[in-house]
């Protein structure tokens, strides 16, 4: 007979968590995936992009690395794919929140 795991809801007493403190979403929604988890409370979330050249009517691939706030209770590592929205603003550079984790890095 196989076990059932259940996800265990981490307490989170982040004021800046937008489940459980009141921290509110607003505009642009993104995804992307964890590229450093080295600071504290903060991720940085890559996502790539085509664009479009006008000139030579092709495509070409583009990156943009957005500092995003990592709440306790989704606790983002790198290589976790996520997805972020668009918040005020909470420090110099961060203006966006890890919202939920889509898919998690496969340790292995």
């Amino acid at each position: 007979m196989a076990k059932k795991f259940e996800k265990k809801e981490i307490a989170c007493d982040d004021v800046n968590c937008p489940k459980h403190g009141t921290l509110s979403t607003r505009g642009i929604v993104l995804e992307g995936v964890v590229m450093s988890d080295k600071m504290e409370g903060t991720v940085v979330v890559q996502r790539n992009y085509m664009i479009k050249s006008g000139k030579y009517n092709r495509y070409r691939s583009s990156k943009s690395r957005i500092p995003a706030h990592n709440p306790p209770c989704i606790n983002a590592k790198a290589g976790d794919r996520v997805r972020i929205m668009e918040c005020r603003k909470l420090s110099k550079t961060v203006s966006f929140v890890v919202v939920e984790k889509l898919t998690e890095q496969k340790n292995g």
